[in-house]
């Protein structure tokens, strides 16, 4: 290439970029890194953070908040049953030996029911009898001596009795000769201490006499004593016999009997049990959060047949089992006609009186929130939004709102088990 060209090439005019290739030129790359980085500043901050979700519409329950009398009751199962049950127990172990009543018969206090054999206890029986013919016949043998020795100290006194007189008599009659002079110093002496022996030994015989009179009379006492005693274990041995033979304790149905023939059963053991048909109480499951709430007193309604009941809150049990207490509850009015043992009454159980307040009907949500928020939907109903609430009561058919919510907004109240952590639901047809 020759001079001339090079010349041309270089006076060539450059033209200027404009547009997008003039912002995009090399020197302008880190102003347009500074924007980049500043714009998504900015978008990270004012973003709206909240996710959506999707929903058809039909696939959600919808209801409206609303002011109105809010009744404070909640609806509960229950089992009619007897009054009073009876457990029927032994108080004897021993063999089934025979079956007189049958479950479902209607039974008079005092009827038998079962009877039972022990031949332990009648070995006892012929033991114990066996012991207190012994004791008997201690108890005459001791008796027999004690008198043969009363009588003995009575000879013996008697006696005495006669050498005293003798004695005496003989020492008055040398005291006389010895003043006299007509028998020696020591024949008179020899007769007073014979006669002063003499009242000695009587002396001690009356005292024996009374110690053995005394030690008589507390040694019968004690072997009477004994002797009652034995009496009357033998009276309770022989009923032994009789409580083998297990009776109705009261006038009812027989509702169990849990033995068969030739089985072995123990003293305590429940074999069955007596229904005491004069009257029924329904025994109902209660959950275990209205346990503060619920106490004895309290009254209850519930319909068959078209026509309502009235029962009263009698007993709560605080065992909690299962998430639910029992509570016992009796009749203050009518009962149903052909009332039995084990249906099934539902009772409205009243907790509290009537108030006003907001209400919005009861739905699956809850067991997924604890009533702690809810999806509210917008003026349109295009979209529902999470929103927090407060729940305070509840009944069958309601849930009281005490903040949150305001008379006239709809709510999703349907489970939300498929919504996930969304906060915003957006409603397609």
């Amino acid at each position: 290439m020759d001079n001339k060209e090079v010349t041309q090439k270089m006076d060539r005019k450059i033209e200027k970029k404009k547009g997008w290739k003039a912002v995009l030129r090399k020197k302008n790359w880190p102003w347009l890194a500074g924007a980049l980085f500043v714009c998504l500043v900015i978008w990270l901050i004012f973003r709206d953070n909240s996710s959506t979700l999707r929903v058809e519409e039909r696939l959600v329950t919808i209801g409206a908040a609303e002011s109105g009398e809010f009744n404070d009751y909640i609806r509960v199962s229950g089992q009619v049953q007897p009054i009073t049950t009876v457990q029927l127990s032994p108080l004897e172990g021993g063999i089934v030996e025979e079956r007189i009543v049958e479950e479902g018969a209607t039974v008079k206090k005092g009827d038998v029911i079962i009877v039972l054999s022990n031949n332990q206890l009648n070995l006892q029986i012929l033991d114990s009898e066996a012991q207190l013919a012994e004791k008997q016949n201690f108890l005459r043998n001791t008796m027999i001596a004690m008198e043969q020795d009363r009588l003995n100290l009575r000879q013996e006194k008697a006696q005495l009795d006669l050498d005293v007189q003798r004695k005496q008599r003989k020492y008055e009659q040398n005291a006389e000769l010895y003043r006299e002079k007509l028998v020696s110093r020591e024949e008179w002496l020899e007769s007073k201490e014979d006669y002063d022996l003499s009242v000695t030994r009587r002396d001690l015989v009356m005292e024996r006499q009374k110690q053995d009179s005394l030690y008589r009379t507390v040694q019968i006492e004690q072997l009477e004593d004994n002797l009652d005693n034995m009496q009357r274990n033998m009276t309770l041995i022989r009923q032994r016999i009789d409580n083998l033979r297990i009776k109705s304790p009261i006038d009812g149905e027989l509702g169990l009997l849990d033995v068969v023939l030739g089985q072995s059963v123990t003293m305590g053991q429940k074999i069955g049990q007596i229904n005491d048909l004069s009257d029924y109480k329904i025994e109902a499951q209660v959950g275990e959060h209205y346990i503060d709430r619920v106490r004895t007193g309290l009254e209850a309604t519930f319909d068959r047949q078209g026509t309502a009941f009235g029962v009263l809150l009698h007993k709560v049990y605080p065992e909690v089992r299962s998430g639910q207490f029992k509570a016992d509850f009796t009749f203050t009015g009518e009962r149903p006609e052909n009332i039995r043992s084990g249906q099934t009454y539902y009772l409205n159980l009243q907790l509290g009186q009537p108030t006003e307040a907001v209400m919005i009907p009861r739905g699956s949500f809850y067991q997924k929130t604890g009533g702690k928020w809810i999806y509210v939907l917008s003026p349109d109903g295009s979209r529902a939004y999470k929103r927090t609430i407060s729940i305070g009561r509840q009944n069958p058919q309601h849930y009281e709102v005490l903040e949150g919510l305001t008379p006239g907004e709809k709510v999703i109240v349907s489970g939300y088990d498929s919504f996930g952590d969304s906060d915003i639901l957006i409603l397609t047809k």
